[in-house]
């Protein structure tokens, strides 16, 4: 893959130079997943951004319209709602997920029993299906913890919070960060993991308190693994659907739709350039909140 070069200069001093050269083999294994990549991605998508520009509803005659699907998004209620919902449930979601999964990686990686065990079962949530735990909490708000409050006499439970519009985002983002959690654990645990007991052993001899050790050492040193679970759950939040859909189905109303919703319901009801608009629109402000938050994080990287 590489080749060395002699140059001769004045004096007869010979230096060696290093050029490294890529071998076509190398090409001929990525044109495959590149062909892939193009025709399942990046075609689609350019072909999703043309007909938003069009009167199309998915079938048959269109014409080109411009940016009036564009300018229709902006000013419609139900679009900014579900803008409004989706990332501020996001940033709930982000915060909870992340203050749990730390503490419990903190409490799963001290010197306590059973802890191999303990991780075990902390991330069975991760490996069952979301539109599954949607429906067997659905089950719980709805009929266990209603006649848990009638019979404890609590007012607030008797009522499920799906049904109040103000209340059942937080059923919403309970179940979310139940599911999203170990995930998050396990790359906590693993950033807990590498950073060497000396520290903590110097630690220890200069004075310092566990809680001094925890925010004075094992946060700096494990910002970077904070880093990466911020930006890909803060990714996977904006893209909620399923959980969503088996909990509320979008309401009461459209109180909880997201915008993953609201765009494949409008796919359903014919309104397909309108809503590919809507799913550009989403696509351009996710990307300019990655680049804000790499901004905002360049060098705490844990890779």
């Amino acid at each position: 893959m590489s080749t060395t070069t002699t140059i001769l200069t004045g004096g007869d001093r010979r230096v060696r130079r290093s050029s490294k050269r890529v071998e076509p083999i190398y090409y001929l294994f990525l044109l495959p997943a590149l062909a892939l990549f193009t025709l399942a991605i990046t075609l689609p998508a350019v072909i999703g951004v043309f007909f938003s520009l069009t009167d199309s509803i998915g079938i048959g005659d269109w014409r080109f319209i411009g940016f009036t699907n564009y300018v229709a998004a902006f000013s419609d209620p139900a679009i900014l709602s579900s803008f409004l919902f989706t990332f501020g449930f996001s940033l709930v979601t982000v915060l909870l997920v992340n203050v749990a999964a730390f503490l419990l990686a903190v409490g799963l990686t001290s010197r306590i029993r059973f802890k191999t065990g303990l991780r075990a079962i902390f991330v069975i949530p991760m490996v069952v299906s979301g539109i599954i735990i949607a429906y067997v909490f659905q089950f719980l708000f709805q009929n266990s913890l209603p006649a848990v409050g009638s019979t404890l006499g609590i007012p607030f439970l008797e009522t499920s919070i799906l049904a109040n519009p103000d209340l059942a985002w937080i059923g919403i983002v309970i179940v979310t960060a139940w599911q999203a959690i170990p995930g998050t654990l396990l790359i906590y645990i693993a950033g807990l993991l590498s950073i060497p007991g000396e520290v903590y052993e110097a630690a220890d001899i200069d004075g310092a308190s566990k809680s001094q050790q925890l925010l004075r050492i094992t946060l700096p040193l494990v910002a970077g693994y904070v880093v990466i679970n911020v930006i890909l759950g803060f990714k996977n939040f904006l893209n909620a659907y399923d959980i969503i859909v088996g909990l509320t189905g979008g309401g009461p109303g459209t109180a909880t739709r997201s915008i993953a919703m609201t765009i494949i319901r409008g796919f359903q009801t014919g309104d397909y350039a309108y809503q590919m608009a809507t799913a550009t629109l989403f696509f351009i402000i996710s990307v300019i909140i990655a680049i804000v938050q790499l901004s905002l994080t360049r060098g705490r990287s844990a890779l």
